[in-house]
């Protein structure tokens, strides 16, 4: 495991000003050694809690044309048939897929395609398991086909707690099957519109590992 490429630089800055904090409070605050080291305990935890949103798995990279993966690790919030009215304008399954602060952070295409379609939208910042998020919030869509021409429509949703979407898809690009798709800093949610004759693998609160829980068959 390793520290993920959007994360380096936040991770290094956070080394720094966490000693610069602990060296300032010793020489001009307090020498006082439970002062000390307390301060040097939560700055600690504060350090990992950091590296450990920005760790970046080691997983084997699997693929099938007929699979879709889980885009994200985290837990299963909705499975329900829903009107998406952004591309497809028409009834699609949806799966949601609710990240916290404690899970990987990282997104990955869910199935291997020509991005047909992306687009950024600005948005609020609610707390990402409302139904209103996925319409409401900052968030991206990716609109993948496959070499069967079947359609799947991936969109990053920010939270409470997210400040910005990171997503490397362009649109008339190929995508690899669980390459990565992007990142959302500090809490949000992924959601997946499926064709209506897809075979939904999951359940609602079942936790997801990305590239690896199947979520969906074709």
């Amino acid at each position: 495991m390793t520290i993920h490429k959007e994360g380096r630089p936040i991770v290094a800055l956070f080394f720094i000003v966490l000693i610069a904090i602990n060296l300032l409070v010793y020489y001009f605050v307090s020498s006082n050694l439970i002062v000390t080291l307390v301060l040097g305990i939560v700055s600690f935890l504060l350090f990992l809690f950091i590296v450990r949103f920005f760790r970046k798995p080691n997983r084997p990279l699997i693929t099938d044309d007929n699979t879709i993966y889980a885009p994200a690790d985290g837990t299963i919030m909705v499975i329900e048939e829903t009107n998406e009215d952004e591309f497809f304008k028409d009834k699609r399954i949806q799966v949601s897929i609710f990240m916290s602060v404690w899970d990987i952070h990282i997104n990955w295409f869910p199935i291997a395609g020509i991005i047909k379609y992306f687009k950024y939208h600005p948005g609020k910042f609610l707390v990402a398991w409302l139904p209103k998020a996925s319409t409401e919030n900052e968030r991206t869509t990716v609109v993948l086909e496959d070499k069967n021409k079947r359609q799947i429509l991936v969109r990053q949703i920010a939270g409470i707690l997210a400040r910005r979407i990171i997503s490397y898809a362009k649109e008339g690009n190929e995508a690899k099957q669980n390459s990565e798709l992007g990142f959302i800093r500090f809490g949000s949610r992924v959601d997946v519109f499926l064709p209506l004759d897809a075979k939904i693998n999951v359940q609602l609160g079942q936790k997801t590992r990305g590239t690896q829980t199947v979520i969906a068959t074709l």
